[in-house]
């Protein structure tokens, strides 16, 4: 009897943790409301192929679903990309997402920060925005700035690697590490991707869930800046950081013929529940304006802005 009850108490501890664990992991919204009532494509589709060859974190069917699903309603054509890059392998296509990739399986394996990408494609990435192609690159705090960070350069983009934390611009009712860009704290600068095509697209509040920062080239445009309080940290728990005063959270530029925009946090852009409590984290959080900001990113790099 006393094995039985044994067998039956180890039993109920791995599910108990199973379900702890469950609950606080993130997981997209299926409430979330993805419907484009005007789409801005009717006809000539943009081609978007979403990286999914790179160990990414986000994919079109986990927790990017929302935004993938978002622009599909607005008239884009997404395509998952399980391919390396090459020249072929782009070549029918407009824009280019990456979400979060990897230089290892799991973001907690050894080598997760290594690149993502080998030299031979960042250099076709390169050229092929260079000769009219659009990229979205989104790279979050460790271990995926790291992952990322080859291909960055090779547009003239900086990121910092670590966390970025400005307790001082914490939105507190979003939790904590969640930063606030507006045009009220002028964290959020003006662009044709925050002014969108008309008064309905305007773009006033965007929420960020912890990230990294980035310095962009010269000549790029700030769409999220960080504040004069804002730090960066190697890791989570660190007692030490360096200041990511002036920095961005958000980029624009021009390469060549084409388009670049690259974000130092992937969350904005994804609608989330978290917790035990189903907690909103990203478009899906009340009052902001993260799930416009995706449609105009998406307006500006097909050339609607």
């Amino acid at each position: 009897m006393r094995r039985h009850f044994s067998r039956f108490l180890a039993l109920a501890l791995v599910l108990a943790f199973q379900s702890q664990t469950t609950a606080g992991q993130q997981s997209s919204d299926p409430g979330f409301n993805t419907t484009v009532a005007r789409p801005t494509y009717t006809k000539n589709y943009p081609r978007v192929v979403f990286d999914e060859a790179h160990n990414n974190f986000h994919t079109t069917t986990g927790r990017y679903k929302p935004f993938v699903d978002l622009i599909i309603s607005d008239g884009y054509n997404v395509v998952p990309g399980r391919k390396v890059f090459s020249k072929a392998s782009l070549s029918t296509f407009k824009i280019l997402v990456i979400a979060n990739a990897l230089g290892a399986e799991d973001m907690d394996e050894e080598g997760a920060d290594r690149s993502a990408f080998t030299d031979e494609e960042c250099d076709v990435v390169r050229d092929w925005v260079k000769s009219g192609g659009a990229l979205l690159l989104i790279a979050d705090h460790a271990p995926f700035g790291g992952a990322a960070e080859s291909l960055g350069k090779r547009f003239g983009v900086e990121l910092s690697k670590g966390y970025t934390f400005d307790p001082e611009n914490d939105f507190k009712e979003s939790g904590t590490s969640t930063l606030l860009f507006s045009r009220e704290n002028k964290r959020l600068l003006d662009h044709p991707i925050t002014r969108g095509r008309n008064d309905g697209e305007i773009i006033n509040r965007v929420l960020t869930f912890t990230g990294q920062s980035l310095k962009g080239p010269e000549g790029s445009s700030i769409l999220l800046l960080l504040s004069q309080t804002a730090m960066d940290k190697p890791d989570r728990d660190s007692e030490t950081s360096v200041s990511a005063a002036g920095r961005a959270q958000g980029i624009a530029f021009k390469f060549g013929k084409g388009r670049v925009v690259v974000l130092g946090e992937a969350a904005m852009l994804s609608a989330q529940v978290v917790g035990a409590e189903r907690r909103p984290m990203g478009m899906n959080v009340p009052g902001s304006d993260n799930r416009q900001l995706a449609l105009n990113i998406m307006h500006w790099l097909s050339g609607q802005l």
